[in-house]
């Protein structure tokens, strides 16, 4: 078997760290190349320019930010602020005109609709009260929330299919993933059981529709999106947050804080074909999907390692 380990590149310097917690997820708006990283630690986006290599700036005022997430589409970016209960909301040139909306308790993963201008919020609410585990539709247009969903547990990552134009939400406990179907405003909701302790990070195989689940439990678990059909399981070097799948390449990046490291998946296999060392405590990372290149945030040297799969 091939090792698939990923080919360091450099760093990238990040503002130090002026408070509690360190960096959370990540995305890339390609058309702007331009990355956003929620420092959690600075209540800041930090943003970073990918033609230069370089950070270029930091958009402040956003309480405990944990999640970040762009629209290419409408080239928007949105974050999730969980120190406030609000969702950031602003065009990629107007960050001047960020607008937040009240959500539910904790906001963290984030996932969009682009054709109906609908944003997903999950909200990890309070572990002591059940009735804040929620989910939050918000119209982007009119910068409101339309719906509040109960859910059965603490949510962790979201995303959306726009195939079958459905959401999936990763919840800790009980092991699901709520699916969230919506036609006119109208939520269709459903449950996919996850035979794993603790789903968190999550993403999808459009062409074969499969969902990639990274458990606490440290394992890779792979479900069929329609039926809940368990595909597969894989062991992981420890227990995962945040995962990216590299559609072209057939790879799946897991970042893994304990001891620090990205595991490599060959998706046609679903084996574990390559491990990169990061840092300790490195839980999350980004993929730029126009170069191959993958982003590990290092929270205790206040940097990103850059690196590249070389199996491009």
């Amino acid at each position: 078997m091939v090792e698939l380990d990923l080919k360091p590149l450099g760093f990238i310097d990040l503002p130090k760290h002026t408070g509690l917690g360190g960096f959370d997820h990540a995305a890339i708006h390609a058309k702007s190349r331009r990355l956003y990283v929620a420092h959690t630690a600075n209540d800041a986006l930090d943003v970073i320019c990918l033609q230069t290599g370089r950070y270029s700036h930091s958009i402040s005022g956003l309480k405990g930010v944990a999640g970040a997430l762009v629209s290419n589409e409408r080239d928007l970016v949105f974050s999730s602020n969980r120190g406030e209960d609000t969702v950031g909301v602003f065009g990629i040139n107007e960050e001047e005109l960020l607008q937040k909306v009240s959500v539910g308790s904790r906001p963290n993963g984030l996932a969009y609709d682009p054709e109906k201008n609908i944003l997903l919020v999950a909200n990890v609410g309070i572990p002591e009260r059940i009735d804040t585990y929620s989910l939050s539709l918000i119209d982007v247009l009119k910068r409101e929330v339309v719906r509040t969903i109960p859910v059965p547990g603490r949510t962790r990552w979201a995303i959306f299919d726009s195939k079958t134009s459905s959401f999936y939400v990763n919840i800790g406990k009980p092991a699901q993933i709520v699916v969230v179907s919506i036609e006119n405003m109208s939520a269709e909701i459903r449950m996919l059981e996850v035979p794993g302790e603790g789903p968190h990070g999550l993403d999808f195989d459009f062409e074969s529709n499969r969902l990639f689940c990274a458990c606490d439990g440290k394992q890779l678990i792979t479900l069929d999106s329609g039926t809940g059909e368990v595909l597969s399981r894989a062991e992981l070097s420890g227990s995962p947050d945040v995962i990216f799948f590299n559609s072209k390449l057939r790879h799946l990046y897991v970042a893994i804080g304990d001891p620090g490291v990205i595991d490599v998946f060959d998706t046609v296999t679903m084996k574990r074909a390559g491990t990169t060392s990061t840092e300790k405590g490195a839980h999350t990372i980004a993929f730029d999907a126009e170069t191959h290149q993958v982003y590990a945030f290092l929270p205790e040297s206040h940097r990103a390692a850059v690196y590249i799969d070389q199996r491009r």
